[in-house]
């Protein structure tokens, strides 16, 4: 899949599902579990411990259902990593040019995070077609239409404290798609092993999202 098709598959598909802080022994019901809630777009995050053999193994098993993601990578060296490990699209907090720079070397599509206008046109200047505006639950649904009026060429996931009171009104905002984490996949849920709890969640953003 081109890095357009894969930012035009997270605009249609409106939300991520971010993995983060599980047991690598819970992928394969986390995974079923995303899919039976209508998910077909997901993100494992570096500060996971097994990130990278997750995601290897969501590659292996999981390519025709889920498009799949490395996040929370800081650095061009995690970048290779998640991209060896099958990353179709890396994710980071902030913005760094040289993870652009590797990401765009191998066709993999970079979503830097960013929250100023200045760091949005940076990220574009730089080869970023996608950018994550974040902490956008922090700022505010009325934050990513601002941005929008002057740089209606960004396409934006808007990630963090996102939530099913605040996902229609990012959407409506300008967001091309959100980032949820822990309101579909958390923790604690994962520990109790209450996949149907995950499931739940993902249909009920889903239905929200329309």
């Amino acid at each position: 899949m081109n890095d357009m098709k894969i930012i035009q598959t997270l605009k249609d598909e409106k939300l991520c599902s971010i993995i983060r802080g599980v047991e690598a022994s819970s992928i394969d019901n986390l995974a079923k579990s995303l899919i039976e809630g209508g998910i077909k777009c997901v993100e494992v995050t570096f500060n996971t411990h097994g990130a990278k053999e997750m995601i290897e193994h969501l590659t292996k098993y999981y390519q025709n259902d889920l498009l799949i993601g490395a996040g929370t990578v800081l650095d061009s060296e995690t970048a290779k990593i998640a991209i060896d490990a099958g990353a179709q699209f890396v994710l980071s907090p902030t913005l760094n040019l040289e993870v652009i720079k590797l990401c765009l070397r191998y066709n993999v599509v970079p979503v830097p995070g960013v929250l100023t206008p200045t760091e949005a046109l940076l990220a574009w200047e730089n080869g970023a077609r996608m950018i994550k505006i974040f902490p956008a639950g922090v700022v505010g649904s009325n934050y990513i239409k601002q941005i929008k009026g002057p740089l209606p060429q960004l396409h934006i996931m808007a990630v963090g404290a996102i939530n099913k009171d605040n996902i229609k009104d990012m959407l409506e905002a300008g967001a091309d798609c959100v980032g949820v984490g822990s309101e579909i996949v958390s923790k604690q849920v994962v520990e109790e092993k209450n996949f149907d709890e995950v499931r739940s969640r993902a249909k009920e953003l889903k239905m929200l999202i329309g």
